[in-house]
């Protein structure tokens, strides 16, 4: 006899994802495969996608399919699942385009938030889930009808009465949602803009459910007693991410509702993993022996390396590393006295408000393609300051 429903937690899994001109779908399409083993082997009754399915909201062809095919199966698998639009996501498609194609599947998405009388409470089978997409600060005020004298109010205190309507005709057992939480740890590549504190909700303002599965973050985490991050399905960027824990939660949620879900994070390595090498010129200038060992290791990792070199502009080495083929980035800073011969990584905010310019003009999938401006445009700022360096 059945006694509990099982679920699984996934969320940022962005489909179309590059990072320095390297396509990663289809690292995250292997991890989409090993999500559906586990629906499998852990027999789950649903599956929960707190958001960022895709990496931007014009996806390409191969990361629409690998969407639409994943669902599929698990309809065929008749396994149940819900999914919300995260910020990297366009609502509006999701709505017009997923939600009507898929939902003739029994999968229930949302794209734009809607309250509990409009659908935004769903019943599937007696579990009775809330569905809260992403929301911007200007969106939130809209949804919510603030008046004028009352737009000031902060984001937390925003979702805060959005979380409370939504539990009007009784707190939902599970809130499917994409936000910040205050306090939580950043995993990598989220976006910087939606990361300030003004966009943070507080865990108090969290409501009593049974379970609240999030999605934004991207280190599996838990934030408070009944709510999670799983993170994101690879990593993402350097950075965090190469230290960030990732994975899925399995959440054994009892039919009897006096009893408390039973939560099972489970980390996982899927992707190729990510590293930044930090060297200084000095190092390989002290022996061929010395410069050998720290090439090789470089050339060795079996994922994605960053490398930041330290020290005065050395031309030949700069060539040599951008020749190796899992080396996507060769920054260059100058050595610092007193910081131990530590690298302090380039900024990045640039290229992050470059690409939500993008995203928010319509350009991105503009001739040539947003990624590919973004690329360049760091390509161009690199170059830039290796030339400073080399001028000083």
């Amino acid at each position: 006899m059945k006694t509990s429903l099982r679920l699984l937690h996934t969320a940022d899994w962005h489909l179309g994802k590059t990072l320095k001109g390297v396509d990663r779908t289809p690292e995250v399409a292997s991890a989409l495969e090993e999500v559906l083993r586990l629906v499998r082997s852990e027999k789950v009754d649903l599956v929960l996608v707190s958001g960022d399915l895709m990496d931007h909201p014009q996806p390409s062809t191969e990361a629409e399919a690998l969407l639409v095919e994943f669902f599929l199966r698990l309809a065929e698998a008749k396994v149940s699942a819900m999914a919300i639009a995260g910020n990297h996501d366009s609502g509006e498609r999701m709505e017009r385009v997923y939600r009507q194609l898929l939902g003739r599947f029994g999968v229930e998405l949302r794209g734009q938030l809607a309250f509990a009388h409009e659908g935004g409470v769903v019943d599937r089978g007696g579990l009775r889930v809330a569905l809260v997409p992403f929301l911007s600060e200007r969106r939130l005020a809209k949804t919510l009808e603030l008046p004028p004298e009352e737009r000031h109010l902060a984001y937390a205190e925003g979702m805060r009465r959005l979380l409370a309507h939504l539990a009007q005709e009784g707190t939902p057992d599970v809130y499917l949602a994409h936000f910040t939480v205050a306090g939580a740890r950043v995993g990598g590549g989220e976006y910087v803009l939606h990361l300030a504190e003004h966009y943070a909700v507080p865990p108090g303002a969290l409501p009593g459910a049974r379970y609240i599965a999030l999605g934004h973050l991207h280190a599996l985490q838990q934030v408070a007693e009944n709510a999670w991050y799983p993170g994101s399905l690879i990593p993402l960027d350097f950075g965090a991410s190469e230290r960030a824990e990732r994975g899925v939660v399995l959440v054994e949620l009892p039919l009897d509702r006096h009893l408390p879900a039973r939560v099972h994070p489970m980390p996982t390595n899927w992707g190729k993993p990510l590293r930044t090498f930090r060297v200084r010129v000095s190092q390989v200038q002290e022996s061929p022996g010395e410069r050998a060992r720290i090439l090789g290791e470089i050339e060795a990792f079996p994922g994605w390396a960053r490398v930041v070199v330290q020290g005065p502009m050395h031309l030949e080495l700069r060539d040599t590393l951008k020749e190796m083929e899992r080396v996507l980035e060769v920054a260059w800073e100058e050595e610092r006295e007193g910081d131990g011969g530590e690298a302090h990584p380039p900024p990045s905010a640039l290229e992050e408000a470059y690409r939500q310019y993008l995203m928010e003009a319509g350009r991105w999938e503009g001739d040539p393609p947003g990624e590919e401006l973004v690329h360049s445009f760091a390509e161009l700022r690199q170059e830039v300051e290796e030339h400073e360096a080399g001028e000083d």
